[in-house]
């Protein structure tokens, strides 16, 4: 998609919300060669880290909120249908890719709608399932703004450090390379967070 190329080339506060709502809908839009670019470019006094953290989350909010609306009214087979249909797949979307946003949903309850922004092929889908189980819209949007603003702020840290020893040429491969390591730290965090309350629970229920 070239404008949205052209887009990640020309960030502002505007279109870091733009590009972070679209993020959070189902159009493929890398959230770590906006956040973390932008923090690059606030470290160099051009924009302030602080707003493009909130925007970007703004951003995020906004389009997790046309997910949960979509799954909220339109149920299911409407949702699997596009996710099957060409313009599903032209957003790299699949029936699968849903299911499993809602198995992770189900497995780990309202958390996972915080958690689940935290995790690569999660992230965007998890609004679905959300809505598609009426869960209430101010719970939702308050999990949302704390996982999404946390992913913002680890994405601007890192930009922000990189502006420290990486020329501007070089920039989106080192966020790539840098970003798998800190989605699989994300991942194995939210693992062992999830485990941790899970056996919580069962000594409490085995206690009582």
């Amino acid at each position: 998609m070239n404008w949205i190329t052209t887009l990640l080339g020309n960030l502002n506060y505007t279109t870091i919300f733009f590009l972070m709502l679209l993020e959070s809908t189902v159009v493929p839009v890398p959230s770590e060669l906006v956040v973390s670019p932008a923090a690059y470019h606030a470290a160099s006094g051009n924009l302030n880290v602080v707003l493009v953290v909130l925007f970007a989350t703004i951003g995020a909010d906004v389009g997790a909120s046309i997910n949960y609306v979509a799954g909220y009214f339109l149920g299911r087979p409407i949702i699997y249908k596009f996710a099957n249909s060409r313009w599903g797949h032209l957003c790299l979307l699949n029936q699968e890719k849903v299911e499993k946003s809602e198995k992770y949903f189900y497995d780990h309850g309202v958390v996972a709608t915080l958690t689940g922004r935290l995790i690569p092929g999660i992230r965007h889908l998890i609004s679905i399932p959300a809505g598609l189980s009426k869960m209430p819209y101010w719970k939702f949007l308050f999990y949302t703004t704390i996982g999404a603003g946390a992913w913002h702020t680890i994405l601007a840290a890192l930009g922000w450090w990189l502006h420290s020893f990486v020329p501007e040429d070089q920039l989106n491969d080192k966020i790539l390379e840098y970003g798998d390591y800190i989605k699989w730290a994300i991942i194995l965090l939210v693992v062992l967070a999830i485990a941790y309350f899970v056996g919580k629970h069962f000594l409490k229920k085995k206690r009582s």
